[in-house]
Parts: structure tokens; sequence; C-alpha cells
């Protein structure tokens, strides 16, 4: 009964709020979007209370509009991931299962947010990685995705050709190394290039009237960890330090702990078994580089839309697709159901709503999809899954939703505001092993704690509550 009570209230607040956004955004111009996707992001940035993050152009983002403090995908894999922020629709089993999916592929007919922009008169254009699969949804950009060719992942000839001898290979390692260094300007490497395009689609969509979509996807931080070396200089080598839990959780289940596979195509990166600490560092530390590498292109792109004079009729959205674990547990890379393998950053701002908002609520990636209809003034298609967060824009403490469910490969897991419980599930889909971590003692995730009989009303409760969102049956 609470919680019909809390959708009740929070349904009636959305009602009031959409009435008020005509108004806020001015009933003569339908607002652009700008739709930043970041490859890999993690929320350990300045905004998300990591002084250590050299990121001033997402932390600028974030105080000119509203930040979300607990928001999860959907998949923590790329391509599974877009896929259901895109269509709106939740993962199942047989759905959005790895990166290499196709959003149009795993639901067809399902109206993908760039094609109900389109269809709705908006100029729609993808520029870098926004779909895993760039021509995933073709019909839903006004033209042919755009990204970067003609330059490879290194700049130094060496690794470059270490990247070519080992692609031919058979077995391991099929890549160049994991880390660069060099000293080339910002556009050598792909992001450049991207903030590049976006800068110059965004001059020519100051000199015409339609509204514009347009969705810019940054391929960094994703390995390799490839940055101009001004971007390491800012992290110097003996100021970086590793995870406090860089061990394995206790009574975890067999398989919860991954043994981060992407990582290990790399040269250098030892086939099997923990890393060195040494190793983990130099990691760790290019992937801050490449954190503020693109960090410095998403401030190339805000600042040409503010100059160009549409930072007023244009909503921004910025988001990374999944989580990244650096570390924790011993475990690099996503593919998990932890906490850092599913808590992403998600910054927002639109016209006439209020700045420097912070918002505790629990957020699906699903929910992105009805917000931007929502602040559009578009009508939210059938099939969505997600619910429009827009009354958290102007009140980010308002009582939301109390759940934010995931999955990944045989394991579904469920956050509320103080747990999260995974489920994990043979290949005929009978019920296997669980984790409960309690966040607020273990925000870490250091200790299972379902073995324990002093949680088994909890672990049985919250069972009940994930089987029943993912329409799977009860016990």
């Amino acid at each position: 009964m609470e919680m019909k009570v809390l959708r009740g209230s929070a349904g009636l607040a959305l009602m009031a709020y959409l009435l008020l956004i005509p108004s806020l955004l001015g009933a003569s111009a339908r607002p652009n979007v700008l739709f930043i996707a970041v490859d890999d992001l993690r929320p350990e940035l300045g905004c998300y209370g990591k002084a250590h993050i050299h990121s001033p152009h997402i932390d600028q983002l974030a105080l000119t509009g509203a930040l979300f403090e607990r928001a999860y995908c959907m998949v923590p894999t790329c391509g599974a991931s877009r896929a259901a922020l895109m269509t709106g629709i939740r993962p199942a089993h047989n759905r959005f299962v790895n990166y290499l999916t196709w959003a149009e592929r795993d639901a067809p007919g399902a109206l993908t947010l760039n094609a109900h922009f389109r269809h709705h008169g908006y100029r729609t254009i993808s520029l870098g990685k926004v779909f895993h699969h760039r021509m995933d949804s073709r019909d839903g950009w006004s033209e042919v995705p755009w990204r970067p060719s003609g330059r490879g992942h290194y700049a130094l000839p060496e690794n470059q050709r270490m990247h070519r001898q080992n692609s031919r290979k058979e077995q391991k390692p099929t890549r160049g190394p994991a880390v660069e260094s060099a000293d080339v300007s910002d556009d050598f490497y792909r992001d450049g290039q991207i903030a590049n395009e976006a800068v110059r689609r965004l001059e020519e969509f100051a000199e015409e009237e339609t509204p514009f979509f347009l969705a810019v996807g940054f391929m960094k931080p994703h390995l390799p960890f490839v940055a101009p070396k001004r971007y390491w200089d800012l992290y110097p080598a003996t100021e970086v330090t590793l995870p406090p839990n860089y061990h394995p959780p206790q009574e975890a289940p067999e398989g919860a702990v991954h043994a981060f596979g992407e990582l290990r195509a790399y040269q250098g990166i030892p086939p099997t078994g923990i890393l060195s600490e040494d190793q983990a560092r130099e990691l760790i530390r290019g992937y801050y580089a490449c954190v503020s590498y693109t960090d410095a292109q998403i401030g190339r792109v805000l600042e040409a839309l503010a100059a160009l004079g549409l930072s007023e009729n244009t909503i921004v959205v910025l988001w990374g697709d999944h989580g990244w674990n650096l570390g924790e547990h011993t475990m690099w890379c996503k593919h998990s159901t932890f906490e850092t393998s599913l808590h992403s950053p998600l910054i927002l701002r639109a016209p006439g709503l209020p700045r420097a908002q912070r918002s505790g609520a629990l957020i699906e990636f699903i929910d992105i999809y009805p917000t931007l209809c929502d602040l559009a003034g578009l009508p939210q298609p059938d099939h969505l899954e997600g619910r429009s967060f827009v009354p958290l824009l102007r009140e980010p403490n308002l009582a939301w939703k109390p759940f934010a469910v995931s999955r990944y490969r045989n394991g579904d897991s469920i956050r509320t505001d103080r747990y999260r419980f995974t489920q994990y599930w043979t290949r005929d889909h009978k019920p296997q092993e669980q984790m409960l971590y309690d966040h607020a003692l273990d925000p870490g995730e250091n200790t299972n704690l379902t073995p324990r009989k002093a949680f088994q009303a909890i672990t049985d409760r919250l069972e009940e509550q994930l089987l029943f969102e993912m329409g799977l049956p009860t016990p």
C-alpha cells in the first residue's frame, strides 16, 4: 500500500510539472537536445565528490543543471546498456544480453529515442559511439551516423605495430598495450575528432530553425587508456592509490567476481591472476587521464553551444553507459552485478528549470527516454517501461520509486535505498546463489549477508520484489 501511495503522489506532481513545461521552455520554440554519451565513465568525477579527479567541464555542467547521485544502468556492458536506454525497455534473459546487442533486433518494432524525435520533426544526428553498432536504428537518424576514421587506437608507432601484430593472433593478447601517454594534440585521438565534428554541427544548427537532437558519443575512458601526455601529468604516479578493497568480497558466490577478460586482451596484462599493485596503479592513472581528456572535449562542445547562443533552448543530458571497476574486489572493467559496475553518472540541464540541483533518488536508465519526451513536449510511446523524472528536476528530494533493477547474464539485481540484492540463475533459469549488501554499513560491498539468518527476512522481501519487477515467477 505504501508504494502505491508514493507512486500516486509522485504521479500528481508529474502532471503538475508537465503543465508548466510549455511556459518554462517557451511555447514558441521546441527545445533542442544535446545527448552526450561517455563510454565506460563511472561516477568518479569532481561533481560526485571525488576531489582527486580533474573534470571541470562536467562539474560545471552539474552546477548548471541537476546531478543524479544514484543512477543505474540496466546492463553493465555497452551494447546492451545503450539498447535498453535508447528503447526505454528493460533487459530480460533473452533481450539486451551482451555488448554485441542490436536494439532493432532485440526489440523489433520498438521506437528508439532518436527515431521518436525524428518522427516529431527533429533533425537527428549521431556522432561517435551512441549505439554500439553504428548502423543500429539507422532510420532513426536524419543521415548516416558518423564516426571518426583513418586513425587507430594508438599514437606511438611502436604501439601501432604491436596492435597490428597482436590482432593477427588467435590467442590473447590480441591488442596493443592497455595504456599510452603520447605528446600529441587532443584531436589526434578520436574523442578530439568527435568534439571537432560536434562543434561543426552546432555551427550549422545555429543557422537553422529546425530543432536538433544531436547525440555525441565519446569513446574514452574505454580501453585502451590512451590520452595526450598533458592529461597524464594531472595525476602524478606517486599520488595514485589502490581501492581499499583490493581483495575479493567475503562469502560472495563463485563467479560473482569475474576474471576481466576484456582487459586481458591487451599486451602486458597477465593471462590469469590478480594484477600487481604497480600495474594496477598504472591502469588507474591511465583511466583518470582519459576521464580528464574526454572532459576537455565535452567542455569544447558545451562552450560552442553557449557561444552560438544555443544553450538557452537546449536540453543537455550526459550519461556514462555503465560503471567500471578500478581494482575493487580485484576486478577491472564492468560485467558484474556489483555497485561499481552498475552505478553510472547522469546529469541533465533543461531550459527554465533550477540549477545546481542534486537528487539522491533511485534512477534507472530506461527513465531517460520518457524524461526527454516530457521536457520536449512529445508524447511517450506506449512501449516505454521507464518513468519520467521531470518532477525531480524541480524537487530533487521528492519521494520517488523505491528501487532500481539491473541485470547481467545470469544475475538479476535490485538496488533499494539501503540494500543491493542479486539473484543468480542456472542456465535453465532455476534459482542459484544470492548476494545481499547493506550500503548503510558496507558501501564497498565487501561482505555478502545472505548466509546470515538475521538477514533472511530482508533477503526474502527483496527477492520477491526483484522477481515481480523482472516478470519472473516467485517462489
